[in-house]
């Protein structure tokens, strides 16, 4: 069972692909945009993150934000993420409307 919420877990995996795609961890500002929440929605996510042991970053240094799970949490979020989406990347969410 995972230690994070379906939400969180939708963070986590953001940014963790984001990471992966740019070579750097997204600033605040590109999530609350992909998310489509307010900056103090998002940025109280990110709080929320870090003080479960989710993610660590540096207060006040931009991009610093990195996942703090381990190996087999990754693999069972990024496995989450697939069984999620089908093949033409739309959401089981987003088919079922």
């Amino acid at each position: 069972m995972p230690r994070y919420t379906y939400k969180q877990g939708r963070h986590l995996t953001y940014i963790y692909y984001y990471t992966k795609l740019y070579g750097r961890p997204p600033a605040e500002a590109e999530m609350q945009r992909y998310f489509n929440v307010s900056p103090p929605s998002e940025h109280h996510m990110i709080l929320t993150l870090e003080k479960n042991g989710l993610v660590t970053r540096v207060p006040g240094v931009p991009r610093s934000i990195r996942l703090s799970l381990t190996r087999t949490e990754l693999i069972e979020l990024v496995s989450s993420l697939l069984l999620e989406t089908g093949e033409d990347g739309m959401t089981k969410k987003s088919v079922a409307k």
